[in-house]
């Protein structure tokens, strides 16, 4: 049976939370990511409008495209796929053991986004 993650983005954002909080509740952290993007709207209109057109845009998490590289897939952490479906306004929804596949609709990069990755864009 498939674990997912989901929550609907009609429910407000969660305020005062300490780190233990965001980071070390059955979530992993994930909704605080998605939390994240939701802000980064606000605070980065021309990102969230890229986003929303289907661009993977650099974030400080591992997933986001400046170029095409020259493999198939570039891998991408959860945490960044979370802030990413955030930035867009979209609920979130996350497959925690399978694999999403996304493709840069600026470089026409795949990018295979998993929970066996964790770390920041190198």
């Amino acid at each position: 049976m498939e674990k997912h993650l989901s929550r609907s983005i009609k429910e407000p954002i969660r305020n005062g939370l300490d780190w233990n909080k965001c980071w070390k509740g059955a979530d992993n952290g994930l909704i605080y990511c998605w939390e994240r993007g939701r802000g980064l709207r606000d605070e980065n209109p021309s990102w969230a409008e890229r986003a929303e057109n289907g661009e993977l845009i650099p974030l400080w998490w591992q997933g986001g495209v400046e170029n095409k590289l020259k493999m198939d897939f570039k891998p991408g952490t959860l945490f960044y796929l979370a802030t990413w479906q955030g930035l867009r306004n979209e609920d979130l929804s996350i497959s925690l053991d399978e694999d999403t596949v996304l493709v840069c609709s600026k470089t026409g990069q795949a990018v295979k986004y998993s929970s066996n990755l964790t770390g920041e864009d190198e």
